[in-house]
């Protein structure tokens, strides 16, 4: 279903926001005091507002309150961040979801009332850490409620060369294989006697635990 979103700061992470959602056939609106970063987005975005989001009556003007989503992605400026958070819920917007520079400010913006809150700096390096200790995990995502979406470089000789029955990932692994990249080829919901070949992708998804476990299960040798 199609939302519209407002994305406040124009900076990497909200650069990257926007044409993440613009791709994805959203609504977006963009704002930045920086005129120069609005125009390179006037092409990209849905709409492009140069405009000072610590201004209440800027925020009334372009109607921020009719916006299902407003991402605060304001960079260094702590004091701008929280203040705008904060408005942007006084203005009745339903979903906020703010940038967090550290653990205090995070915990500022849960007070004023941002719903979601993102660490993308920490989480970037959380992400790249467990993948280099890794000889197997290639991407991840995790998803609310403790679920994790993990793709997997299948080459660990005792799990390849046999079907998806044999490995029985669910009832050994408490895993779903959701699909199989092979090459180029894409297979889609394997069935039970599709066959694992070396250097297969796997993407799987079941509770983080599991997931880690079994990602340590390939890492060890036999």
């Amino acid at each position: 279903m199609k939302k519209n979103f407002a994305i406040i700061g124009l900076g990497r992470f909200g650069s990257s926001v926007c044409q993440t959602l613009i791709e994805s056939g959203q609504e977006v609106l963009v704002i930045d005091k920086d005129e120069a970063r609005v125009n390179d987005y006037m092409d990209i975005a849905t709409h492009a507002v140069v405009a000072d989001a610590q201004d209440d009556e800027a925020l009334k003007s372009i109607g921020i309150r009719n916006f299902d989503h407003v991402i605060v992605a304001i960079g260094e400026d702590i004091q701008a961040s929280i203040l705008v958070t904060l408005m942007v819920k006084e203005l009745g917007v339903p979903v906020v979801t703010a940038k967090a520079l550290n653990e205090y400010h995070a915990r500022v913006l849960q007070k004023v009332g941002a719903d979601h809150i993102v660490h993308p700096e920490r989480d970037m390096g959380i992400k790249l850490g467990r993948a280099l200790s890794s000889n197997h995990l290639l991407d991840y995502l995790d998803l609310d409620d403790g679920y994790r979406l993990a793709e997997i470089d299948m080459t660990d000789p005792r799990y390849v060369n046999k079907t998806l029955d044999e490995l029985n990932f669910r009832s050994t692994f408490n895993l779903n294989v959701i699909s199989i990249r092979r090459g180029k080829e894409m297979i889609i919901s394997p069935l039970a006697d599709q066959i694992i070949l070396p250097n297969d992708q796997l993407l799987i998804i079941g509770e983080t635990r599991f997931v880690t476990e079994f990602d340590g299960k390939m890492n060890k040798t036999k």
